[in-house]
């Protein structure tokens, strides 16, 4: 996600947005945090073992890049995460969207993060967020209550807009 869509180094990981519920068994967290303002430490049983990290003297990426829990897109090198937690009440389909992903895996968090490149201002328009889609790799664009597939949208919808993302090679 990162690089394909984000544009930005691989080794940054992303909040993660969690149903409130389930707040405390992931981080002890014991008040909301709809904000994203708390980081707190991922609890031990979703870390990996020190048997199971390589004994390697990674230095740099590799150390950065080195698998340490059981959620790894969230995972910062020191085992912190910002957290949101999403609640029923607060915002009703963020939290039904989780919901419906924990009863599909058994997972109650999903990656969060802004809506933007790096470079850009963060999506405010239905029109930035077309532009973003368009000229990025994600695959599917929720819009309000449409669901735009980018296999099912005219290749000429890229003309309207004038000028892509800057990518570095």
């Amino acid at each position: 996600m990162n690089i394909k869509i984000k544009n930005r180094e691989s080794f940054r990981p992303f909040a993660p947005a969690i149903l409130e519920e389930f707040k405390s068994e992931y981080f002890n967290l014991l008040t909301e945090s709809p904000y994203m303002l708390f980081t707190r430490n991922l609890n031990d049983k979703f870390l990996k073992k020190p048997k199971e990290i390589s004994d390697k003297n990674y230095e740099g990426l590799e150390k950065v890049n080195q698998i340490r829990s059981s959620l790894p897109a969230i995972t910062h090198i020191d085992n912190s995460c910002r957290v949101q937690t999403v609640s029923k009440k607060r915002n009703e389909k963020f939290h039904q969207l989780i919901s419906s992903f924990y009863d599909l895996t058994g997972c109650p968090v999903l990656i969060n993060t802004s809506f933007n490149v790096r470079g850009e201002p963060i999506v405010c328009t239905p029109e930035d967020a077309l532009k973003c889609f368009i000229f990025t790799e994600i695959d599917i664009l929720v819009l309000g209550n449409f669901l735009i597939d980018k296999e099912n949208i005219n290749p000429k919808l890229q003309d309207r807009f004038t000028k892509p993302f800057l990518i570095d090679d």
